[in-house]
């Protein structure tokens, strides 16, 4: 599953292809590795139009699932939509686009190693975005903190394309990339906003090398 993505672009970029009004960001610098449980930009359905705000990766896990768990370190992939857990979360108003110039899948290796393979769109274009998300949630997500309050955000998974699944066949993010899908899942009812969990089709991603800032 994708526990690892990158978003380099900047602000006025993830504003003029979201149509977000409101940036709550600050000075929102590139963030080349992005990992679980840390703060990454969101795009969000607010009253007075759609904000770019800054969230934490990891919604909250289902209660059966923390077997008495002092620590809730978030779920940050999620398949179906339509369970009892997740349903909750399924309006407009908890949807959200969490922009990404790539992601990363893990590639286990014969010698019982792993590396990840990073992914970006094929055709050049850096911004995409995951298909998320969002809630305002209390838990305790560090040990040494205890409970906080959080904005917490996740995003959909579903079947590999014949990249993804070269390195990891069970599943891929949702990605995407056109504008009209953007609109369909903040905007739509939730039965045709889930139409856009499908792969993306073969042929639109390739490996690249990871991002990193120079020195």
């Amino acid at each position: 599953m994708c526990n690892l993505y990158a978003m380099t672009s900047n602000s006025q970029a993830i504003r003029d292809i979201t149509k977000a009004l409101q940036d709550r960001t600050g000075n929102l610098r590139p963030l080349p590795e992005i990992y679980p449980n840390t703060m990454a930009p969101i795009v969000r359905n607010r009253k007075g139009g759609r904000e770019l705000v800054m969230a934490r990766w990891g919604m909250p896990t289902p209660p059966g699932y923390l077997r008495r768990r002092k620590v809730d370190r978030g779920v940050t992939n999620i398949r179906n939509l339509a369970s009892t857990w997740w349903r909750r979360w399924e309006g407009i108003e908890h949807r959200c686009l969490v922009p990404l110039t790539s992601f990363a899948e893990p590639e286990h290796l014969p010698d019982g190693t792993s590396r990840q393979v990073w992914f970006a769109r094929a055709e050049g274009e850096p911004l995409a975005f995951f298909a998320g998300i969002w809630c305002q949630w209390t838990s305790a997500r560090k040990l040494a903190v205890g409970e906080t309050t959080d904005d917490l955000f996740g995003f959909l998974t579903t079947e590999a394309n014949r990249e993804v699944g070269a390195i990891h066949p069970k599943a891929m993010p949702v990605v995407l990339t056109r504008q009209e899908e953007l609109d369909v899942w903040m905007n739509a009812p939730i039965a045709d906003a889930v139409q856009v969990q499908r792969p993306l089709p073969d042929g639109t991603l390739k490996r690249i090398m990871p991002w990193h800032p120079v020195e």
